[in-house]
């Protein structure tokens, strides 16, 4: 009986193909929407953690107290604090910290021949690259000798390496760094391996440069963007976060700590999952609403096909079909077109995660849990907005069924 039922579901849905699909439309935009965006939101968090993780939990960065993060805005005074001797005074009073980076940050234009790209400067020393565990595809990172003598030597991003030469080998190569309108010939004398996105924006367009370089000839100052300080070990990083804290407070006479900020990665971790967990939600939300849309209009449609079949109705109960049958059939009907809009939403959600990621360049996940709530989100949304159009189908009288015109 149950299959006999399923079968006048479909067959009903297959009379009128072009409504079947305007009626599911609503269900497969909702279910690829939450699928996509679960995923993309999942996949960005997975690329954080792990460039997290890449760094270690040892990894402590130390900020101007205004500064928001590194696109953050820096008061002047807050800014002209932190100096190549400062690093050098957190590393010798704290036993717990190995070591301190110190780090210049600004944005120039690369030229070469007829290419002009923008890039993101890095100035720092010969320590930075092992900190953050990057490795170099060619040539060699920034060594002592290019920071005590000031070199105009450059170690290219590969995007950069890949936009401003191409297939030929960059090292030794010149390329001009305009900066503040002012033009500087650096040397390339590396490109490091491929990357994703990290905390200073695509690395793949990062050139690092001596931190020497760039205070003297650059920004012609003494002071420095930010440190990262590493710890002897992830057991010491909170011991250490503690002893570079009271340092700070004491040499900068700030006991309510507003010159400096410190996160360790495990607070950046957390920050970062909470909100990608929330945005995630948050347009999740977004998404399904248009679930719910769906299922009004699956509800309307579903209204308009009982009136369509009034005298269908009236025979089909004429010959014995009880309320209950009635009512299956065009629950099943809307779970039908519930269910196969969801199944479509799926794919096409899978589909759209995909491509966003292969951009995006991170990983794609796309988790059981998330398609099983979507598509039974999907069904109950079916299951709800078809059970009123059923149950109006179910109490039609026969007589009245069969005098409809």
């Amino acid at each position: 009986m149950i299959f006999e039922i399923i079968k006048l579901a479909i067959d009903s849905l297959r009379v009128n193909k072009l409504r079947t699909f305007l009626s599911m439309l609503g269900i497969i935009i909702g279910v690829g929407a939450v699928i996509a965006i679960v995923s993309i939101g999942s996949g960005a968090r997975e690329q954080i953690t792990a460039r997290i993780s890449d760094l270690g939990s040892n990894v402590i960065n130390i900020l101007p107290g205004t500064s928001k993060g590194w696109g953050g805005r820096v008061s002047k005074s807050s800014a002209d604090i932190f100096t190549l001797e400062l690093a050098d005074y957190i590393a010798e009073v704290s036993p717990s910290v190995k070591r301190v980076i110190p780090i210049s940050q600004g944005s120039a234009l690369l030229i070469k021949g007829n290419f002009n790209i923008q890039a993101t400067i890095i100035g720092t020393n010969a320590g930075y690259a092992e900190i953050n565990n990057y490795n170099l595809s060619q040539g060699q990172f920034l060594n002592d000798d290019d920071l005590e003598d000031a070199r105009n030597v450059v170690v290219l991003g590969s995007q950069l390496a890949q936009d401003l030469f191409g297939n030929i080998n960059p090292l030794g190569e010149k390329v001009k760094l305009n900066y503040q309108k002012r033009d500087y010939l650096f040397t390339v004398v590396g490109v490091m391996e491929e990357k994703g996105v990290g905390f200073t924006g695509n690395l793949n367009k990062q050139a690092y440069i001596p931190i020497t370089t760039f205070m003297k000839k650059l920004s012609n100052s003494r002071f420095v963007s930010y440190y990262m300080a590493q710890a002897n070990s992830s057991e010491e990083a909170s011991t250490a976060v503690g002893e570079i804290e009271y340092f700070l407070t004491k040499y900068l006479e700030d006991e309510k700590k507003e010159k400096f900020n410190l996160l360790s990665q495990d607070q950046i971790l957390d920050t970062v999952s909470s909100v990608t967990a929330s945005l995630s939600l948050m347009l999740g939300g977004i998404a399904a609403i248009s679930l719910l849309v769906g299922g009004i209009g699956i509800m309307n449609i579903m209204l308009v096909s009982v009136t369509e079949r009034t005298r269908e109705i009236g025979i089909r109960k004429a010959l014995g079909a009880k309320n209950k049958n009635i009512m299956s059939q065009f629950i099943i009907e809307a779970l039908s077109l519930s269910g196969m809009g969801g199944l479509i939403g799926i794919f096409f959600g899978w589909l759209g995660a995909y491509a966003i990621a292969q951009v995006g360049k991170w990983p794609l996940v796309v988790t059981p849990i998330s398609v099983l709530l979507a598509f039974g989100f999907a069904l109950i949304i079916g299951l709800f907005f078809g059970l009123y159009p059923a149950m109006k189908a179910a109490k039609m009288n026969p007589v009245e069924a069969l005098r409809y015109e």
